[in-house]
């Protein structure tokens, strides 16, 4: 038989035995093609199948694929009810089957990213199988960027410098780094003969995680003296999710030329005598060179490029100047040069000087001046008061009020907190003068009151008080002020309190009353309280029943002449609390005698006694 005929021949079988294995049976099995989870999960993988014509020995088993087509059976369950887990799979320990068939792996680590088949066997049915993908996911740790320990970097170098190493771990499966500059992406370049490359390196650890590293090379020019680095692991979660997480950004310390040098006074205010004044110099390259400091041509000492003038002077101003050597570039003029004003004004001269002691009624003249850097204002002031602007302060007719302290303020407008002060006592001498009284109020005789005589004088007037109590003295600025505390007594209330005061010039005298106050109550009903006598009535018999008799007749009197005084001040409408026309009478028991008090005016009272209209209604 020859090469063809044998040909024909096997042909032939071959599709006959195939037509008798459809024949006979099919088995048809479905699984997930791909299966994903994260680590340290649950990963379900479900298998179905399909048996035509059906068969009662049925077995379905799980099989994981190794190299080089080798399979290691997992597990495996019967339709008669047999059942198995096989220990020697890289799965023992971590792995169930389920009446469904269904294959589960709990927990999921990273070396289960296999291959699985589900094979069903079926008897006469034939054998059927179908594969699934398990892939497993796990976020990568946040990148670390770390800078060279080398010094550092040459700008115009003709190598690449290491500007950073970029480094992230623990990640599934194998995540990206990517660099930025300036928050620009970086192309990823592995060729080292370019100006700009990286140098990946992968490493898988034994828990089958990835750790990335990345090293960055670069020949940075000075415009790159600012730059800012950074990178960013990309990575793969599942349901084709892909997340980035980012590094802490860094720059580089890269040296450059200088190319020219900047002087700056520090002080943002006009600098007056007294200030901190801070001069600095620095130049545009890294790192900042050595600097000489002169003042109108003497040199100076300063301190990394800092020139500081402690309570600056008058003679501290002048032109300063800053020079710097940049043995990298010799040719550049690195210098800088301040010219420094100070502000100053001189301290305030009084003329004539204080403390003056003038004469009751004397012209006062008093001249302040000073001298500054520039412009200037001149303003005498006593108190918050502004009494002069001319430097001239002067007092026509001099009196009490006149006395104190005056301030003369100097001030340069156009340099905040630059000012002088002087300032000048002015005593006036003279006889002394008691201001307005204030007479003394009580509710009821008897009780204490406190009147206060204040008076102007120099010497210092000596009080004395007519009836006399207890006395305290104090000096209330140009003023001496006597306060007496005694008892409202009927005597003091009749014929008043006197104060007088003398010094060796002259003295002076003022009368104090001291009177029971009146009040309306809460109805508006006027309390009239009258002026104060008594009628005493005796428990003895001296003069016999008839003194009884009179005295009782005339308080009856007076208290008649009280209420019809209160009617007639109420139809005229005198009366200051209301418009009511309820009216009360105060009486009172003072050492069982019976007072009957009223307190009015004087014209009111001559006008409802006679019957006359007040002067000033006339």
């Amino acid at each position: 038989m020859d090469g063809i005929t044998f040909g024909r021949f096997s042909l032939v079988c071959t599709l006959l035995l195939l037509t008798m294995r459809v024949c006979s049976g099919a088995v048809t099995v479905k699984v997930t093609p791909t299966v994903e989870a994260l680590k340290g999960t649950a990963a379900s993988l479900p298998c179905t199948y399909t048996v035509s014509p059906s068969s009662a020995t049925v077995i379905v088993e799980w099989f994981v694929e190794g190299g080089q087509d080798v399979r290691k059976r997992v597990a495996y369950k019967s339709l008669n009810g047999a059942s198995g887990i096989d220990e020697t799979t890289p799965l023992s320990g971590r792995v169930t089957m389920g009446q469904d068939f269904t294959l589960t792996i709990d927990p999921v680590q990273p070396k289960d990213q296999l291959n699985l088949v589900c094979q069903v066997t079926a008897g006469t049915a034939g054998v059927g199988e179908a594969p699934t993908m398990l892939k497993v996911f796990h976020a990568p740790e946040k990148p670390e960027l770390t800078r060279p320990s080398s010094q550092a970097i040459t700008a115009g170098e003709d190598t690449s410098s290491e500007i950073g190493t970029c480094v992230t771990k623990n990640g599934h499966p194998q995540p990206r780094i990517i660099w930025f500059k300036d928050d620009q992406p970086l192309a990823e370049v592995k060729d080292m003969s370019e100006k700009t490359f990286m140098v990946p390196s992968v490493v898988k650890e034994a828990s089958d995680l990835f750790t990335i590293t990345s090293t960055l090379y670069m020949q940075p020019t000075k415009k790159d003296k600012d730059a800012v680095f950074q990178c960013t692991v990309e990575y793969s979660l599942p349901n084709q999710q892909i997340q980035k997480k980012n590094s802490d950004p860094i720059t580089i310390n890269l040296n450059y030329p200088s190319e020219k040098a900047t002087f700056m006074l520090m002080n943002a205010a006009p600098v007056k005598e007294g200030d901190l004044v801070t001069m600095k110099c620095e130049t545009d390259g890294n790192p900042q060179p050595e600097f000489d400091f002169t003042k109108d041509g003497t040199v100076i000492a300063g301190q990394g490029g800092v020139l500081t003038l402690k309570m600056v002077k008058r003679s501290d101003a002048g032109k300063y100047m800053c020079k710097a050597t940049d043995f990298d570039n010799l040719d550049a003029d690195l210098s800088g040069l301040i010219n420094l004003a100070v502000s100053y004004i001189d301290p305030v001269s009084v003329t004539p000087a204080g403390p003056l002691f003038v004469n009751l009624g004397d012209m006062v003249d008093v001249q302040c001046k000073t001298k500054s850097s520039g412009s200037h204002t001149i303003q005498w002031k006593k108190g918050s008061e502004v009494l002069s602007q001319t430097g001239m302060l002067s007092i026509q007719k001099a009196s009490y009020e006149n006395a104190g302290q005056y301030m003369c303020v100097g001030a340069v407008t156009t340099v905040p907190g630059l000012t002088a002060m002087g300032s000048v006592n002015i005593t006036v001498i003279g006889s002394p003068m008691i201001e307005t009284p204030v007479n003394g109020l009580v509710t009821k005789q008897g009780e204490m009151v406190t009147l206060k005589c204040s008076a102007h004088g120099y010497p210092a007037p000596q009080f004395t008080w007519k009836p006399s109590g207890k006395e305290s003295v104090s000096v209330e600025g140009a003023r001496v002020v006597s306060s007496l505390t005694l008892e409202a007594s009927a005597e003091v209330m009749k014929d008043g309190v006197t104060c007088e005061v003398s010094n060796e010039h002259g003295k002076d005298s003022k009368m104090f009353s001291v009177s029971i106050k009146g009040w309306c109550d809460d109805d508006d009903k006027y309390l009239l309280l009258l002026p104060s006598f008594s009628v005493q009535i005796s428990g003895q018999q001296q003069g016999g029943s008839s003194m009884v008799v009179i005295a009782v007749v005339v308080c009856v009197l007076l208290l008649l002449l009280a209420v019809a005084l209160i009617y007639f001040l109420n139809k005229n409408g005198k009366l200051p609390c209301s418009k009511k026309t309820t009216k009360e009478v105060s009486t009172g028991e003072v050492n069982n005698d019976i007072v009957v008090e009223m307190k009015t005016e004087k014209t009111n009272e001559e006008a409802g006694l006679l019957n006359k209209r007040p002067a000033t209604e006339q």
